[in-house]
């Protein structure tokens, strides 16, 4: 027992040291996805530790601090109801955040159902399908969620759900193709060849080796579907007041009053732009690591 435990301590520091070294070759060799990363890192904090990061709350007027510009008691200046705009911004990510995992976990398992069933089935399934998915994709994407919020109503799920179906069937054609490509390897064959069943064929060996081509759609996807979060809000058919969201914070007080206190739109534009930048960074370094056609030598 004395002899084991030393065993198990020096595996587990073995395993710390291989994933620093992991993550120590991923920044060298993707700078600019492991600054992503941190950034993508910084925005889940603000999302789950917002109480305690934000100093004041989201909707709490402060007397005398109407308009105030950026300052050692207000970092990021106040608004025109003399709320905390760095309070604003932090409980904003958290909006975004919950609307960009929500949505991306959402579509890609609907996705990935539709598009791994379409491939390994095929025939007049794949062909129904299939054509129900170009004449969803052949309506233009902000028509097709304009529609559906102004079926549904503004608020959170109904962000979520409107966009959800578009990605879903813009994610389940890629996810088809990479099921094409795996079910042309002969373990597949090998598989049918033993007697496998459809159930087991899809678990055990199309599933895993699509699940790279899945977890680049998602990671990317998450800064799309918060730009189309942030330009729903900024429209009126998003998240509604008083909680915060970057897009309703540009649309609303921040475009009136942009010339007179401009950090109103400055800090919800830029706290937008390091969202979105940051996942595509992230989720492009991601395709060229788990990707084997694109890790080179």
């Amino acid at each position: 027992m004395a002899r084991a435990k030393p065993a198990l301590e020096h595996a587990r520091s073995t395993v710390g040291i291989r994933w620093i070294t992991t993550v120590g070759k991923f920044a060298r060799r993707k700078p600019l996805g492991a600054m992503g990363a941190v950034i993508v890192g910084a925005m889940l904090v603000m999302a789950v530790f917002a109480e305690r990061i934000a100093p004041y709350g989201y909707d709490d007027s402060i007397r005398g601090a109407r308009m105030k510009a950026p300052s050692a008691a207000h970092w990021l200046g106040t608004d025109n109801l003399s709320r905390d705009m760095w309070s604003r911004i932090v409980y904003g990510a958290r909006v975004s955040i919950s609307v960009g995992f929500l949505t991306v976990t959402l579509a890609v398992l609907a996705a990935t159902a539709v598009g791994v069933s379409s491939a390994y089935f095929g025939g007049a399934w794949d062909l129904i399908v299939q054509r129900v998915v170009d004449a969803w994709l052949s309506f233009p994407y902000l028509i097709i969620i304009l529609s559906v919020m102004a079926v549904l109503g503004p608020g959170l799920l109904n962000v979520v759900l409107s966009l959800a179906l578009l990605l879903a069937a813009t994610n389940s054609r890629v996810i088809r193709g990479a099921t094409l490509t795996a079910m042309q390897q002969t373990y597949v064959e090998a598989a049918r060849a033993m007697g496998c069943g459809h159930a087991r064929i899809i678990v055990r060996h199309l599933l895993p080796n699509v699940t790279a081509t899945i977890i680049i759609l998602a990671t990317i996807g998450l800064g799309a579907v918060i730009l189309a979060e942030s330009a729903l809000s900024f429209l009126g058919f998003g998240v509604p007041p008083p909680h915060p969201s970057w897009g309703g914070m540009l649309s609303g007080s921040g475009r009136t009053y942009m010339l007179r206190a401009p950090w109103m739109a400055i800090w919800p534009g830029a706290a937008i732009s390091l969202a979105v930048f940051g996942f595509n960074m992230l989720g492009d370094a991601l395709r060229d690591v788990l990707d084997p056609r694109l890790r080179g030598s």
